[in-house]
């Protein structure tokens, strides 16, 4: 009897025991090939603006400063489009079949960029796998926080940005051997792939409850979590959340519960743009052929992309054993550190050599010549180890941060209305950076971008101090007595409340 009628903690912990991920693990693979795409398209101008830049290109696709500012940057407005997009897919069609979905704009766009005969081709399929981008940023996230339970959800929540980064280092290591053409039929196998494998993969489990087709519900969780898992408890929990639900109202938005973590969430995103990483992942390979580099840009490119995915990978390590705002100044100040440097060295010029001695040997001009030689190379190192410590820096921080801190500091009745603003700033801001980033780098080389990015990289650090809640170990009720009482987090319960 005690065997067959179980407490109700014991059968969650029997049942939790019995989980069985191998499916789950396939699912999220499937969905993150979305991400993968995203990461890779987001950076195929780097390697494609050099080639299209030369004076051997067709006429009808070369590019100049102001095409390629529009290349570079394009893919921002179509990925603000698709993250809209994803907003109402999400809720019109489901988690599921919004990343479908994203597959058709992004092949379309790829067979456009790889079959191109004019300008217009290039941009219009860059702008469709932006929008491809921003709908599986905003769907992918949130299929697989529904599909997964609490014990291996903040894993599976790290995939897509450890995927994208990926994509992108894959970008950046075939542009080393393969034309721009190329590049475009293989950035379209991804998202093929993705449609075929989800084809075989369950839909959200909180949507089918939500539709109230519970059957499917049950039939989905059993296929996710192993046929011994005991799927009526985590119903009961997701039916329990979503009845629970409330709405919010326009007068409710005016307190400070709720427009100060929406106002400091949208801010961070603003910030994060403006520190200047989308025209650097965008434009990286040109910019390191303007800085005197050692190796061929192209290499630079390539050993970047690498390290940014160990970067994210110690970031992963990191963000629940240190606090949030530690982890932010210390993002601030690796990049305040690194673009001051690159501010430093794109402003320095060497000095023509003067007159030499009458009385010089060819000994002496042998050893001259070797040790300038030897101090240009080390030089031409500088440029990419402040580029790294950047990308570490953003990694550390300012990159996953600002998206952990929104989940936790949005309320959850407007987490949706919410998330799409920050969505829109995100991207749009990203749009004003890269295209003016081209234009001060082509009129006042890189000494002016960089100086910007330097003054934002101090305000982060300054916004930080001042206007960042420390989040870790707290609840999201304690957060929300926080922006409640304007800056207590301890919650004081009244006598009567305590007797009770």
């Amino acid at each position: 009897m005690a065997e067959n009628s179980p407490l109700l903690k014991g059968r969650s912990t029997s049942s939790e025991s019995k989980i069985n991920d191998s499916k789950l693990y396939l699912a999220v693979f499937s969905a993150i090939l979305g991400n993968f795409s995203f990461g890779y398209s987001l950076v195929y101008s780097s390697p494609v603006l050099p080639q299209l830049q030369t004076p051997d290109v067709d006429p009808r696709l070369r590019m100049g400063k102001e095409q390629a500012a529009w290349f570079g940057s394009i893919y921002t407005l179509g990925a603000a489009s698709g993250g809209l997009g994803a907003m109402l897919l999400n809720d019109l069609i489901g988690r599921k079949l919004s990343i479908m979905t994203s597959a058709v704009p992004s092949t379309i766009g790829y067979l456009m960029m790889g079959g191109a005969s004019d300008f217009w081709m290039l941009l219009l399929g860059r702008f469709l796998t932006g929008v491809a981008g921003g709908m599986t940023a905003g769907s992918i996230p949130v299929y697989i926080s529904e599909i997964s339970h609490k014990r291996v959800r903040g894993a599976m929540g790290s995939c897509p940005q450890i995927t994208a980064v990926t994509g992108a280092l894959a970008l950046y290591a075939l542009g080393l051997v393969l034309r721009w053409r190329w590049l475009a039929v293989v950035g379209g196998v991804p998202a093929l792939l993705m449609v075929v494998l989800l084809v075989f993969m369950p839909s959200s489990p909180r949507r089918l409850i939500k539709l109230g087709r519970e059957q499917q519900a049950e039939k989905a969780l059993r296929w996710l979590r192993g046929e011994h898992y005991d799927t009526q408890v985590e119903i009961n929990v997701i039916q329990h959340s979503i009845n629970t639900q409330a709405k919010v109202t326009w007068s409710q938005l005016a307190t400070p519960v709720y427009y100060r973590p929406i106002l400091i969430s949208v801010m961070m995103r603003f910030l994060q743009q403006m520190t200047g990483i989308t025209p650097i992942l965008v434009f990286m390979e040109p910019i390191f052929a303007k800085s005197k580099v050692s190796l061929p840009a192209r290499y630079d490119a390539a050993i970047v992309g690498a390290f940014r995915l160990f970067a994210v990978a110690v970031a992963a390590s990191l963000m629940d054993r240190a606090g949030r705002k530690a982890l932010l100044y210390m993002s601030s100040l690796l990049m305040i550190l690194s673009s001051l440097t690159l501010t430093i060295i794109s402003h320095t010029t060497p000095c023509p050599p003067g007159p030499a001695p009458l009385n010089l040997t060819i000994s002496h001009d042998a050893i001259g010549s070797a040790l300038d030689a030897s101090q240009q190379t080390s030089a031409g190192l500088i440029p990419l180890i402040s580029t790294m410590v950047f990308i570490l820096g953003y990694a550390l921080g300012w990159g996953p941060i600002t998206w952990l801190l929104m989940s936790e500091v949005l309320p959850l009745v407007t987490r949706g209305v919410a998330s799409g603003l920050c969505v829109a700033v995100s991207w749009l801001t990203a749009f004003a950076v890269t295209q003016a980033f081209s234009h001060l780098v082509e009129d006042h080389s890189l000494f002016v971008p960089y100086l910007w990015f330097t003054v934002v990289c101090v305000l982060c650090l300054l916004f930080t101090a001042v206007c960042v809640p420390e989040t870790r170990g707290r609840s999201l009720e304690e957060i929300e007595n926080y922006f409640r009482t304007g800056g207590t987090f301890t919650i004081t319960r009244s006598p009567s409340t305590e007797q009770t």
